[in-house]
């Protein structure tokens, strides 16, 4: 049996449901005018960073548990590192 540590990764996906609801609001927002299309640009961008980097360590925790290592000792992504991977 592999070693588990799902509050970790029910962690970061509680924080990738609440970063994909705040895109949802930020083209709400645009649609009623509430921002303009720069501003929702710019936080889009910096929400997709976030996202990358969620994801990244979700990806990381899951390798380390599928090699019997220690979930938990992943580690957040330089953004400029988590960018530049290719899906």
């Amino acid at each position: 049996m592999t070693q588990q540590s799902p509050g970790g990764d029910d962690s970061i996906l509680a924080r990738i449901h609440e970063l994909v609801g705040e895109e949802r609001e930020l083209r709400d927002q645009l649609s009623a005018q509430r921002i303009d299309a720069d501003t929702e640009r710019d936080r889009l961008a910096a929400l997709e960073t976030q996202l990358d980097q969620c994801w990244d360590l979700l990806r990381q925790r899951r390798a380390r548990i599928d090699a019997g290592q220690d979930p938990d000792d992943a580690r957040v992504r330089p953004a400029s590192e988590v960018e530049n991977y290719l899906s």
